[in-house]
């Protein structure tokens, strides 16, 4: 058993990297925004180790660049590594629908450790958060949308991928798209427009069995991501 010690650091660490990606996500730390150690560790009243480590942790996460003589600075991504992004998301959640014949279930059948109530409760909490974030998008409140798109969708991944490789790789996707996509949603003027509600058709249709309207909806979803992808480079040309 490893000692009290090692288990407060390894938490505290874990909460200096969660509460530093919500400031990224939040827009609070802006792409290039440089930071020590130092400045993280007094601004939490920690030691110093826990923050490297966290830091170290989110560089990891591609979400912060280190520089060995001026600290660590939010990674800058382009509207390129965004639509990257897109595909390889594209990619990945079409293969994951496409592997399923016609005959054979979206959701992976109930196991004795696992038997039907499990599945059934996970989708009815999958499906809670795609409503919240579904009302987030269609009043604009980006800050709630964030949080629950990004719950929404890990649960959702881990449900249907029913592989803890692939639903940790679209995690940081869409994490990394976020961090991508913040500051420039707050400076939409047709924020309404960009935002993504699609949530509960989406786990209605799984619920359902249904791959072909699944791959639908978040084919919709991925070509809405491209274009907005192309006008934010015919803005910038």
């Amino acid at each position: 058993m490893p000692a009290s010690g090692a288990v407060t650091r390894s938490t505290l660490r874990q909460q200096i990297a969660d509460a530093l990606r919500d400031e990224v996500l939040a827009g609070r730390l802006q792409p290039g925004e440089e930071f020590t150690v130092k400045q993280i560790a007094e601004q939490y009243g920690v030691s110093a180790t826990p923050v490297r480590e966290a830091l170290v942790d989110l560089c990891a996460q591609g979400l912060l660049d280190s520089d060995q003589h001026r600290g660590f600075r939010v990674h800058q991504y382009s509207v390129d590594d965004y639509r990257r992004m897109v595909e390889a998301r594209m990619l990945v959640v079409d293969g994951i629908f496409r592997r399923h014949a016609p005959a054979r279930p979206l959701l992976p059948p109930p196991s004795a450790a696992e038997p039907d109530l499990g599945i059934g409760v996970a989708l009815v909490s999958v499906r809670r958060r795609g409503e919240a974030a579904a009302r987030a998008a269609r009043a604009g409140d980006l800050d709630i949308l964030i949080g629950y798109d990004i719950r929404y969708w890990r649960e959702l991944g881990r449900l249907v991928a029913a592989n803890a490789y692939i639903a940790d790789f679209l995690h940081r996707l869409r994490v990394q798209a976020w961090v991508f996509s913040v500051p420039y949603l707050r400076a939409e003027r047709d924020l309404l427009g960009w935002l993504w509600g699609g949530h509960v058709e989406l786990v209605d249709a799984i619920t359902r069995g249904d791959a072909e309207a699944a791959v639908a909806v978040v084919r919709a979803y991925n070509a809405h991501s491209l274009e907005w992808a192309d006008r934010l480079e015919q803005r910038e040309r």
